[in-house]
């Protein structure tokens, strides 16, 4: 220590009334200021302000959901050509589960000539498929639409022949005007009656008609 700062810490001790003390004492007094001040440098100097994060309101299984949720909107649709007997025979997109009343219906519906009939109207649509409405004329005439897989696309959803003693109730269900609740009733007759011995005998199931036969008859066999 320079004899310019000897004087004054002598002169700061001096003004604290402490200049009369032993240098022992003195020395202890001085190492006791000096461990408070480390203690008040170390407890109260401000520290560098924590990082920002920024609060996410929603829970990560939320927020995943919700991504799910867009992902599965952007592709819950089917694309299907409404063709034949409509007004406004075209392409069009409808909502994933849309049935084939829901697009004819999308095409304007059909015309005076439409033979609806010949369609099973509940049927739910699949994508890429063409539902193609007859006129009556083409019905009655024999006149089968644009061919495909039944239910598959490419077709009006009407089915190629079925056997309507070996079907099941999903191969029932494709033939046009039967819902699964008419399908489920000519598997509970063949079982509780036996075999159908021609495609007429399905006029003894319950809801089939004169009417619903005919749309059905050159759909459906029975050996």
């Amino acid at each position: 220590m320079s004899v310019l700062e000897s004087q004054r810490v002598r002169d700061l001790l001096d003004r604290a009334g402490l200049g009369g003390l032993p240098p022992r004492t003195l020395s202890a007094v001085l190492g006791l200021a000096a461990v408070v001040m480390v203690f008040a440098l170390w407890r109260f100097w401000p520290s560098a302000p924590a990082p920002e994060v920024p609060y996410d309101e929603m829970p990560p299984v939320e927020r995943a959901a919700e991504s799910a949720s867009e992902g599965d909107a952007v592709s819950a649709e089917v694309v299907v050509h409404v063709a034949g007997a409509v007004m406004r025979p075209g392409v069009y997109r409808l909502d994933a589960g849309s049935r084939v009343d829901d697009a004819v219906r999308v095409a304007g519906g059909g015309v005076g000539a439409a033979d609806l009939d010949s369609l099973n109207l509940a049927r739910i649509l699949t994508d890429g498929e063409q539902v193609y409405v007859l006129t009556v004329e083409e019905a009655a005439a024999g006149v089968a639409p644009p061919s495909g897989p039944p239910g598959k696309g490419g077709s009006s959803g009407l089915p190629r022949t079925v056997n309507i003693n070996t079907a099941s109730i999903d191969e029932l269900d494709t033939l046009p005007g039967v819902g699964p609740s008419t399908a489920r009733k000519i598997v509970d007759d063949r079982e509780a009656n036996g075999p159908f011995r021609t495609p007429e005998d399905l006029m003894r199931v319950p809801g089939i008609g004169e009417k619903k036969f005919e749309s059905l008859r050159e759909y459906v066999v029975c050996g």
